[in-house]
């Protein structure tokens, strides 16, 4: 507004009007001499096809060129400082049908390999995760098929993907062998829930035989499933105590406010964080509010509370920011929350706008293939 401010909803005008930036700059000539290279600019050179011999070099070659293919490369070289930061605690967000678009072993991968320290994750995600870990199978969607026929056959479409209601019934008998060995005194997170579907994963499936819920209880890499109630899980504890009350007996208590406090005396303790993000939603929203959360707590309780943000961000997601949804909000605007470190601080972060299932298995193998080198 040229000198104008906003404030206390009226437009106020400065005693000083601001002259635009560069005005007297644009009454000069051009500078033709200079050459980009005397001003420190990054020159951008042409893929080479012919020269790649691996993921990181196509990945590399990308983040000289422009475009969706630039932000692959920066997400790569954020992605590795990240996980080589010693001082960094790495949390992974995660939405979107993911496991059911057979993108689970690499959240298993990122476990294993010590890229992850926490995992924050819709419960549909968890749930498929689940059936695919125990060893049922998805089926493609033809675009042919009717989705009235597909109900009466007992098959539920998830985009371009079928899961078999019946997956789901046998998982169903899988978790309340689970359930049945809960204290069902105690009052239980989705963390502690989750834990417990991981520790008998881990005992009933062959060694060579990967899920997410094993991976991460062998790892003790902590699960938290926030809006747990909105998922197949949540449906399978409600049946449960349904059960359980028809017989006069207690069911499984939870409480969401364990998992938030959990989480955030967990990041109280770190000296760094960054974040991981597939798609959005509640996961990542939740993963990001520890950090005003903690600067609430210290400035309106007074202890237990204290001033972090996330160090290191990456995000794959192809929301768009004028839909104004959050998975669409730019790390930027984070900075104003007080959630993420200016780039000025030192902040470091990259953002993808792609489906994750194109993206997310080239840079994850790009950094893959630097680390084991780095180990040779």
């Amino acid at each position: 507004m040229g000198g104008e401010i906003i404030k206390s909803g009226k437009i106020m005008r400065n005693k000083k009007r601001i002259e635009p930036i560069y005005r007297s700059k644009l009454k000069e000539r051009r500078d033709l001499k200079r050459d980009g290279f005397c001003d420190n600019l990054l020159p951008l050179e042409s893929l080479d096809i012919a020269k790649v011999k691996t993921v990181d070099e196509l990945v590399r070659a990308m983040s000289k060129t422009a475009f969706g293919g630039r932000n692959v490369g920066l997400a790569a070289d954020v992605l590795e400082a990240m996980v080589c930061d010693k001082d960094c605690f790495v949390v992974g967000t995660f939405a979107g049908a993911m496991t059911v678009a057979k993108m689970g072993l690499l959240i298993c991968e990122m476990i294993e390999r010590g890229m992850l320290n926490a995992v924050i994750s819709t419960g549909a995600l968890m749930t498929h995760g689940m059936v695919e870990g125990a060893g049922m199978v998805h089926f493609k969607y033809d675009l042919r098929m009717d989705d009235r026929e597909l109900f009466k056959s007992g098959y539920n479409r998830v985009y371009d993907t079928l899961e078999l209601e019946k997956n789901l019934d046998d998982l169903e008998l899988l978790v309340f062998k689970v359930f049945k060995k809960l204290n069902l005194k105690k009052i239980y997170s989705s963390r502690e829930l989750l834990n417990e579907i991981g520790r008998y994963l881990s005992k009933e499936l062959a060694k060579n035989k990967k899920s997410i819920l094993k991976s991460a209880y062998q790892k003790k890499v902590p699960v938290y499933v926030p809006a747990f109630s909105d998922s197949e899980f949540a449906l399978d504890v409600g049946v449960f105590n349904r059960r359980q009350k028809l017989k006069g007996k207690p069911g499984i208590m939870t409480s969401e406010m364990l998992d938030l406090e959990n989480f955030t005396e967990l990041i109280a303790k770190q000296k760094k964080i960054g974040i991981f993000t597939i798609g959005g939603g509640v996961p990542r929203n939740w993963a990001q509010q520890v950090a005003p959360y903690l600067d609430l707590i210290d400035k309106r309780v007074g202890e237990g509370g204290r001033f972090i943000r996330y160090q290191y961000g990456v995000r794959i997601c192809p929301e768009p920011v004028e839909w104004g949804g959050l998975s669409g909000c730019t790390y930027s605007e984070g900075i104003s929350w007080g959630k993420f470190t200016p780039q000025e601080e030192g902040g470091q972060w990259a953002e993808v706008s792609c489906d994750a299932t194109i993206a997310w298995p080239i840079i994850l193998k790009a950094v893959i293939e630097r680390l084991e080198k780095k180990r040779r």
